[in-house]
């Protein structure tokens, strides 16, 4: 059996995620492969936090593997990063430092099983990427798109989730991310969620169906 660990910033995050990849999650328990979601207090909370507790929970069960999953936006929180390359860099630098202060014999192999992956640039992109669940969400079958295409190249300045507050006042409504989040991506699939976020999203989708 094995266990992996997903650290994501918050309860949107994870309500989203458990709704779009409930059949994945279901056929890696056939596989008696467990994925729970634990939400944060925020992008520092896992930067800082998920660190040093991979550490813990990767030498206490040696078969179990730990997932950091936070949002690129915004940039340089908790240290320099523009690009999901130097953020999961920076979180791999965290993680090695935290196992050098345990003086650990196994480093190696707690790499081996600590996974870095990013939203590009916040969980919306996925909202974003399932056009069609967010039609319907909003009863809007004409909705055009006025975002960046991939999704993903949607920038700092601009990121995601503002593009889906925007879209949502432009039909009068609200967006709430614990309740909106999670009913749009119950109506995609995860792997055309996948194909349309292409540069983070994907190898994180990759990474758990190779389990």
């Amino acid at each position: 059996m094995t266990q992996v660990h997903v650290f994501v910033e918050g309860p949107s995050d994870k309500s989203a995620l458990q709704a779009l990849l409930a059949p994945l999650l279901a056929q890696l328990r056939e596989k008696q492969v467990f994925v729970k979601l634990f939400d944060g207090q925020g992008k520092k909370s896992v930067l800082f936090g998920v660190p040093k507790r991979a550490v813990s929970i990767l030498d206490k069960n040696p078969r179990d593997i730990v997932v950091a999953l936070p949002d690129l936006y915004p940039k340089n929180q908790g240290f320099d990063h523009e690009t999901p390359e130097q953020l999961v860099a920076g979180i791999h630098k965290l993680f090695r430092e935290a196992a050098r202060q345990k003086k650990l014999t196994n480093e190696v192999d707690l790499q081996r099983r600590f996974k870095v992956f990013c939203f590009k640039h916040d969980l919306e992109a996925l909202v974003l990427a399932a056009f069609d669940a967010l039609k319907s969400r909003l009863q809007a079958p004409g909705l055009k798109r006025t975002w960046k295409v991939p999704v993903e190249d949607v920038d700092h300045g601009r990121p995601p989730k503002r593009v889906v507050e925007e879209v949502f006042q432009s039909r009068g409504m609200r967006y709430k991310d614990t309740v909106d989040a999670p009913l749009i991506l119950s109506g995609a699939h995860y792997v055309q969620v996948a194909e349309d976020c292409p540069q983070c999203f994907k190898p994180f989708i990759s990474f758990l169906s190779s389990l």
